[in-house]
């Protein structure tokens, strides 16, 4: 039963490197089924707020200094679905980051969007970096010069990127306005930001039209609680309002609003306080791990700025660099022996997501870890162990055959990998987490793309989108 095994987890003694970012600690003192009502009089409705709901979103939108705010109770997927169906009409065109989440393309597909897509730089360590400012601007003039300028409603990037990467989002929003196109945030990862000089100004601040952000994911707050921002007069509120009607469930939890409000409530507060300490012992850490030899955390000075325009520092990402070791093995390493649970394994790192509750013993247990591990590293081994696996093969730019609604909704069939070479994708094929699409419906399948793909399952990656036989599916024009 889910509940016992919940139960258990917890008397584990696994510390959780990942979101939710309340770490399990709460910051509420009541009974969950006390407190689980619906729509009942005096408690207003979130899809028609006209009181205390209302004064909560309010609240939020004063601590991000937003125009409006927006409660989600189903995730920041939710909110990038409402975002881009309202603001891009079916048929019409969109500007999108490649490295968006997949709720982004899962709205062009439901509003029919063509997609021009923009393609982050790859970082020397193989992470996808930021969305430069001047790739945005040359696909908008390329528009210009083709015609296709007045059917563009809308800039997507994602900012940060699951591995703390952030662009130059005041940059990027200047030069979509030059264009009179509203630019969209999925900032899902930086909830956290602006409310703590140690990390970077909130892209609601930075002009973005519309942001969105996961609570949950970095701070103390309910997994699946987040919020949409509006920024400016560019975006049509009453539009935003329609889509959400739509997307969000008919009955929220009043669970995860109060939860929300009681996150909002406890930075308002003691916002200062808590990222002081927090920085502290995020600094800690880093200076701790500063001694390791073979493995590294990266930090800022990591990255050129061709790379990244900043750097969030409480995603902990852990290079396997020249100990031997593939991510993998590190990921199974810290959750066997040690207990560490992390958030993500990629080819040749882990990521661990960090937040204000985390404690100094659970900073101070993964330092640890990793000073001992690469203390017994073997760096010889390291060709042998890791292969010629680059993860920055896997997101590439790829040949678009179809828009995406037009191969989703075509024939199809299904053809194992040597067999589908050639062919056109009907489904995705993603990495999760990220859940950044390696393959999107429309582009051709490429021997790059199946090699690429059997380097991940022979590094024990997984892969999402494949049949339970392994199969792909393909477009049938027959």
């Amino acid at each position: 039963m889910l509940e016992e095994k919940l139960a258990n987890y917890i008397h584990e003694g696994i510390y959780p490197f990942h979101m939710p970012g309340h770490k399990r600690q709460s910051i509420v003192q009541w009974n969950p089924y006390e407190m689980d009502i619906t729509e009942i009089d005096g408690f207003d409705d979130l899809h028609h707020a006209s009181g205390i709901l209302k004064e909560a979103q309010e609240r939020a939108a004063r601590l991000y200094g937003a125009k409006r705010s927006f409660y989600l109770v189903n995730g920041s997927t939710c909110g990038i679905l409402a975002a881009i169906c309202a603001t891009a009409g079916r048929r019409k065109r969109i500007l999108l980051a490649r490295n968006c989440h997949r709720s982004a393309y899962h709205a062009a597909y439901l509003n029919e969007l063509a997609v021009d897509y923009l393609y982050p730089c790859i970082t020397e360590a193989g992470i996808q970096g930021q969305i430069p400012p001047e790739s945005v601007r040359q696909k908008l003039e390329a528009a210009v010069c083709a015609k296709t300028i007045a059917d563009i409603e809308a800039v997507v990037i994602t900012s940060p990127t699951y591995d703390g990467v952030v662009s130059d989002v005041r940059a990027i929003a200047q030069i979509t306005h030059e264009y009179e196109i509203p630019l969209i945030v999925d900032e899902a990862h930086g909830a956290h930001f602006g409310l703590s000089p140690y990390f970077p100004e909130s892209a609601v601040r930075l002009g973005a039209d519309i942001v969105i952000q996961s609570l949950h994911k970095t701070l103390p707050s309910f997994t699946q609680t987040a919020l949409l921002h509006i920024g400016t007069d560019r975006v049509n509120e009453r539009e935003i309002e329609r889509r959400l009607d739509i997307f969000e469930t008919s009955s929220p939890s009043y669970l995860f609003m109060a939860g929300m409000d009681a996150c909002i409530r406890l930075l308002e507060e003691r916002k200062d306080s808590l990222f002081e300490e927090y920085q502290s012992r995020l600094s800690d850490f880093y200076r701790k791990t500063e001694r390791l030899r073979f493995l590294k955390t990266t930090g800022k000075s990591d990255f050129s700025k061709k790379e990244a325009y900043d750097i969030d520092e409480s995603k902990i990402r852990i290079m396997t660099g020249r100990s031997g070791l593939t991510g993998k093995s590190l990921y199974d390493l810290l959750l066997k022996k040690y207990r560490l649970q992390m958030e993500m394994v990629s080819g040749g790192y882990v990521l661990a997501l960090s937040s204000m509750m985390d404690t100094a013993e659970g900073f101070d247990r993964l330092a640890e870890a990793l000073l001992e591990i690469d203390a017994a590293c073997s760096p010889e081994e390291e060709e042998n162990r890791r292969g010629s696996w680059k993860p920055e093969q896997l997101y590439h730019e790829q040949e678009k055959v179809l828009e995406i609604a037009e191969a989703q909704d075509a024939p199809r069939e299904e053809l194992m990998p040597e067999a589908a070479k050639g062919r056109i994708a009907a489904s995705y094929l993603y990495l999760y987490p990220p859940g950044i699409p390696i393959l999107v419906p429309g582009e051709r399948i490429t021997g790059g793309v199946l090699s690429e793909m059997a380097k991940c399952k022979d590094m024990e990656l997984e892969i999402y989108g494949l049949s339970p036989k392994g199969g792909i599916e393909v477009v049938n024009f027959s």
